[in-house]
């Protein structure tokens, strides 16, 4: 299995850059993994939000292969603990996917067509975190669930 990481925007701070970067790095110890960043909306002051969630949508669903499975990262999706979550990719590498999906949308959410598309939906937290924040926080989170179902001592009990 792959796992694709995509987000709208890039990254405005080299210090989140090179934090994403280091647990990507260690990621590739598990798993294939890459992180796809879909350019910001050119012009997105002149939109409205229905608007700017549609153009983002055509570019997320353009990115995807029929095969995929699509998770969205959505406020109102399931929380997981970093054990459950360990136990939700292991679930997804069992069935037998070839590439699963994750997506950091823009700041307004998914697009209706986006969320008929997607196979299911992970809160990260009840709290709101800047979409930055939250591409180091999953990063993290993929690379101490492969941890945990290796038994390595980088999460604690």
């Amino acid at each position: 299995m792959q796992i694709t990481l995509i987000a709208i925007g890039k990254t405005d701070r080299a210090e989140l850059e090179e934090l994403i970067s280091i647990y990507a790095k260690r990621l590739q110890h598990y798993i294939k993994f890459e992180f796809r960043i879909i350019p910001d909306i050119k012009n997105s002051k002149n939109l409205s939000e229905a608007q700017q969630k549609e153009k983002e949508g055509e570019l997320i669903l353009a990115q995807l292969q029929p095969t995929d499975t699509l998770i969205l990262l959505d406020e109102k999706g399931k929380q997981y603990t970093s054990m459950d979550f360990a136990d939700f990719l292991q679930k997804k590498m069992n069935s037998g996917i070839k590439n699963l999906v994750l997506v950091i949308g823009g700041p307004y959410g998914f697009s209706e067509a986006v969320y008929a598309e997607c196979s299911g939906k992970i809160s990260l937290s009840k709290m709101t975190f800047s979409h930055q924040m939250v591409r180091l926080f999953l990063v993290e989170q993929i690379y101490r669930g492969f941890t945990i179902l290796r038994n390595e001592p980088y999460h604690h009990q």
